[in-house]
């Protein structure tokens, strides 16, 4: 389903001129100079070719036919078209034996076609090539040449329309009717890709697929078969899955545009290089990008769309439009702009594994789907923070599971789309992961507290945990759990600590966050002793109303347990934040603004 998809995809782009796709059989490469020769094979010029706005300082991307060669393939001309010490016998590279040699494989290469293609224009080439001496390069030709550094010759024949020789109707005639690949050993069998009979069948799936960080930067496969034990009936290599030689060049060709340098439709997701596009061009394409890249997303405020006037920048209005579009979704709502609802969404995750290229998560469904399992996805990350109602992008998600990114858990962020994008529940791992960092660094965030809140919930609707009631987004001091009232607890004393010590250093989270968490019984008797001592230090009004915050909280306890479970000590972090974000909410309209934006958002979810 995968290569059926990317070959839909590549279809689209055929028809999409600004793609820049080649057909079948042909490759876009970087043309840099020109070869005119007159209609009887007399060198006429050599000149740069320029591009479409009449600039000659860049080379100009040419369709051609081929695709090029391998690293390592030995001397091996190209159709009309190569380097100049193919074409013209001239290099700088300091190796005359070597070029003497390329130059005579292109001209015995193309001298043994001309009775094969009835092209006026090739017969003037091969003329060319037959009587061509390199030795005869002028001097300025020579200058030319190594001006420009890259880039490669075709040839065009004068007052020809500046068309160039390999776009001639016979020659590319030819060039089609060539079905079998460069070793000849040519297969015909059905295609299980697109299900044709007795097409040619690709002994090798190329051109290879580059673009995957971490993957050779000669390219590499994700399908391929280098050793007996992976074959099966006595086929070799890729003979092994039957793939057309025209599937196998559009889905490559297909992945090779997704991964393409300045491409919108790649991202990096930990070690995935994750690919999405949809069967017709929509917002969409833009949309999953702005959900993991934290070049698009700004930590996002559900609580409300954007209002302001237009902004100074196209990228700023992206931006906004994005946010008014991420805010439709988490609201449940689905957004016609981004496109029609049936439409097909698709999205591949690839890893690097030595030669070849793995498949770390596949995913396709409608739109429909997508939004909805995003919807679901904002909804149970989002958590009141200081800027509003925040849900953090997937690249954000995984950065807290690990100091540097090369330590994420390479099997996690497919894991982890895998939940977002089927509404299946988050891995186990990806809460473990968030715990460890807290105990490591005491540190707990909107981000962290997010996850922990988004795990239990999708738990708890799968009854595969002992929540009574959902998590919500804000501070709920009638939880039943004690695990999420020792947390506030907890964050009660290292306030009224940080109220008796104003500037202090390392508090109580410091010392003792990790282990309350985990063994609540060996660390709260003598957190409590010791906030007298500090509770002593306030004014009275202030020791009161600390008093009695403490005392509402401890009322909910019965007891300090020895120890808490995973799950426990996921609510313990977050009764901790809510309590803390609870601290600093603006009381005047904490109860109006915030509250309503939670009913708001939680209706939604549970509608």
């Amino acid at each position: 389903m995968i290569l059926q998809r990317l070959v839909s995809f590549y279809e689209r782009l055929l028809d999409d001129e600004g793609a820049g796709v080649s057909p079948p059989g042909y490759s876009r490469q970087k043309i840099a100079f020109e070869v005119v020769l007159t209609s009887d094979g007399s060198l006429h010029a050599i000149q740069k070719v320029t591009t479409s706005d009449d600039t000659e300082e860049r080379t100009r991307a040419m369709v051609v036919p081929g695709t090029g060669k391998p690293t390592g393939s030995g001397i091996n001309p190209n159709f009309l078209w190569d380097r100049t010490d193919y074409l013209l016998g001239f290099d700088t590279g300091g190796k005359p034996e070597r070029t003497r040699r390329c130059f005579e494989a292109f001209r015995d290469k193309h001298q043994a076609l001309e009775s094969a293609i009835d092209s006026a224009q090739f017969r003037a080439v091969c003329r060319f090539l037959k009587t061509w001496d390199p030795q005869t390069l002028a001097e300025e030709s020579r200058s030319l040449l190594e001006s420009v550094t890259g880039g490669f010759v075709v040839f065009r024949i004068l007052g020809s329309d500046f068309r160039f020789v390999h776009e001639d109707e016979q020659v590319r005639a030819y060039w089609d009717r060539q079905a079998s690949d460069l070793d000849g050993d040519t297969r015909s069998g059905m295609c299980l890709v697109n299900g044709d009979r007795d097409v040619p069948l690709a002994r090798l799936h190329e051109p290879k697929i580059q673009g995957v960080r971490g993957a050779q930067s000669a390219g590499g496969l994700i399908v391929s078969f280098n050793k007996q034990a992976f074959e099966s009936y006595g086929h070799d290599q890729s003979f092994n899955a039957p793939v057309g030689q025209r599937a196998a060049f559009a889905y490559c060709t297909a992945l090779n545009y997704l991964l393409r340098k300045d491409s919108t439709q790649k991202l990096q997701i930990a070690d995935a290089t994750t690919l999405f596009w949809t069967e017709a061009p929509t917002f969409a394409e833009e949309l999953f990008a702005a959900l993991v890249d934290e070049a698009y997303q700004e930590p996002t405020d559900l609580s409300a769309a954007s209002t302001s006037g237009p902004s100074e920048s196209e990228d700023s209005s992206l931006k906004m439009k994005l946010k008014s579009v991420l805010v439709k979704i988490a609201r449940g709502v689905y957004p016609g702009e981004i496109g029609k609802p049936e439409t097909q969404f698709s999205v591949l995750g690839l890893a690097p594994n030595n030669a070849r290229i793995s498949v770390r998560f596949w995913r396709e469904g409608t739109l429909d789907d997508f939004v909805r399992h995003l919807g679901t996805h904002l909804r149970d990350v989002s958590i009141e923070g200081k800027g509003g109602i925040e849900a953090p992008s997937v690249g954000r998600i995984l950065a807290e599971t690990a100091r540097e990114e090369k330590d994420i858990p390479p099997l996690l962020s497919g894991a982890l789309m895998r939940a977002i994008l089927e509404g299946l529940p988050y891995p186990a791992a990806l809460a473990g992961a968030i715990l460890r960092r807290i105990r490591a660094d005491h540190e707990i965030n909107a981000v962290r507290a997010g996850i922990l809140k988004a795990h239990l919930n999708r738990g708890f609707r799968r009854q595969s945990n002992s929540l009574t009631c959902e998590v919500p987004m804000a501070l709920d001091s009638d939880r039943p759990e004690a695990s999420y009232h020792l947390g506030r607890l907890f964050a009660a004393l290292e306030k009224v600590q940080q109220d008796a010590l104003p500037g202090i250093n390392d508090t109580i989270k410091d010392r003792y966050f990790g282990s309350a968490m985990a063994t609540p019984s060996s660390v709260f008797p003598r957190l409590l002793r010791l906030s007298q001592h500090h509770l002593a230090k306030l004014e009275t009004g202030w020791r009161i109303a600390a008093e009695r915050r403490i005392q509402g909280i401890t009322d909910r306890l019965n007891g300090f347990p020895s120890h808490l479970g995973l799950a426990d000590q996921g609510l313990f972090a977050i009764g901790y934040y809510h309590q803390r974000a609870d601290f600093f909410k603006p009381k005047e309209k904490g109860s109006n603004g915030s509250e309503s934006i939670g009913e708001s958002v939680d209706s939604v979810a549970g509608a």
